[in-house]
């Protein structure tokens, strides 16, 4: 068709230009001029119908629809810039015609035009991978994804086919030749690319078990790492720690080192508050008659006292010589507290009561007997977990002379007296 075309304009134009009474010497350059002038003509054309038609009438129909694609192919140009090919393709069409009489500048021309449509090509394919990259961000199964990972080796991938398109063209021959020579040079391309074939495999890894994505906290000693992960491209990690520093991991490191992800936590939708304090060991004693009297009017507790006391009845009934308080079942100041604790927790409306509350006796050690609470706050924010945190302990602290027992800490400062 391209043949049929040539062998009747050309000698079309020609005859035309005799007709004028241009001399047959001029014939050629004046129909170089208009063959010119008839591609780029045609080119333009095609560049108006791809760009002002197609691809505002494609972006009309998905605004309309609300598409996710339509901000990231905005975003990126990607239909703008697969339209810029077309008009490439005509001009390379039309250059047969055009340099028909001249064989260097239609080798030279066509070349060129190869090159520039490749270029063209690669920076569209490069847009497409940032666009699927972009709509990905946008839905909650992409944001888990390593795309920045995939978008990336996709572009190393596409570079290398160019390259070798690059050469083909230059040296006119068969990419296929030039394939066949890339056993070669397969040692050299592990070697400069070691850490982008370890940080993509690394990538899949981290994708395929949930490992790390970004918007996790996580935990990394070893990189000095403690913040949220901001970013997982090909070959980093980028985390962002609490004091706003910046933390660059080898992705191929969360796959060999150890490392805590917050992710669970943050999922589930408790924090946990495992806290103990320590109580002197001196202030331990039996509840007697004026303490429980004191107790008796704490609500919390008014129900484990009433139970208790009637176990304790039922079971010294046939217990002799009460009057020793080592005889017999008693109730303790210390236990007393853990109930009350234990009550207080039961109805804190800020903890999570789907996931593990209890106080925890601990073993006693010098620095007095820990008592240890455990539960689940129901918001995971940072703030809002520590004020919930202190609320407690704050109360904890605070109820202790209730129960006649007093906290333990180091003598320091005015704890000395001099004697005497």
């Amino acid at each position: 068709m391209e043949q049929e075309v040539q062998s009747r304009l050309r000698p079309i134009i020609a005859d035309w230009l005799t007709s004028l009474g241009i001399p047959t010497q001029a014939n050629d350059l004046l129909t170089l001029g208009l063959l010119l002038f008839v591609a780029f003509a045609a080119a333009s054309v095609v560049y108006f119908i791809a760009i002002r038609i197609l691809v505002r009438g494609a972006k009309r129909l998905m605004e309309r629809g609300s598409s996710i694609w339509y901000a990231p192919l905005t975003r990126h140009s990607l239909l703008e810039k697969i339209a810029q090919i077309a008009p490439i393709a005509v001009l390379d069409l039309f250059t047969p015609m055009v340099f028909n009489h001249w064989p260097f500048w239609d080798h030279m021309a066509t070349r060129l035009l190869e090159l520039v449509m490749l270029a063209m090509l690669m920076r569209a394919l490069f847009a497409g991978l940032d666009t699927i990259r972009s709509a990905a961000a946008l839905t909650t199964s992409g944001r888990r994804l390593p795309m920045q990972s995939i978008v990336q080796l996709g572009k190393v991938f596409l570079f290398i086919v160019a390259l070798i398109f690059f050469f083909a063209i230059m040296l006119n021959k068969s990419p296929l030749y030039l394939l066949s020579g890339l056993g070669v040079a397969t040692g050299l391309v592990m070697l400069v690319f070691r850490d982008t074939i370890l940080g993509f495999v690394a990538g899949i890894q981290l994708a395929a078990n949930r490992m790390v994505s970004a918007g996790d906290w996580i935990e990394m000693s070893k990189y000095g790492a403690d913040g949220e992960v901001l970013e997982v491209t090909l070959t980093t990690v980028k985390v962002q720690n609490w004091d706003k520093t910046i933390t660059m991991i080898p992705a191929y490191a969360l796959t060999t080192d150890a490392f805590r992800n917050w992710r669970g936590m943050q999922e589930s939708g408790g924090r946990r508050i495992k806290r103990s304090v320590h109580l002197d060991l001196n202030s331990v004693r039996f509840v007697d008659d004026e303490l429980l009297a004191k107790l008796t009017k704490i609500n919390l507790l008014a129900p484990y006292l009433e139970q208790r006391l009637a176990e304790i009845k039922q079971d010294n009934i046939e217990q002799a010589n009460l009057d020793m308080p080592v005889n017999g079942r008693r109730l303790t100041n210390l236990g007393c507290l853990r109930a009350y604790l234990d009550a207080y927790l039961q109805h804190n409306p800020r903890l999570n009561p789907e996931m593990t509350m209890m106080v925890r006796q601990l073993a006693p050690t010098e620095l007095g007997i820990p008592m240890e609470l455990y539960c689940f706050t129901n918001d995971t924010r940072w703030a809002v977990y520590e004020g919930i945190q202190a609320d407690i302990f704050d109360h904890l602290l605070a109820v202790l002379p209730q129960f006649d027992i007093k906290p333990m800490q180091r003598p320091t400062g005015q704890d000395f007296h001099p004697a005497g």
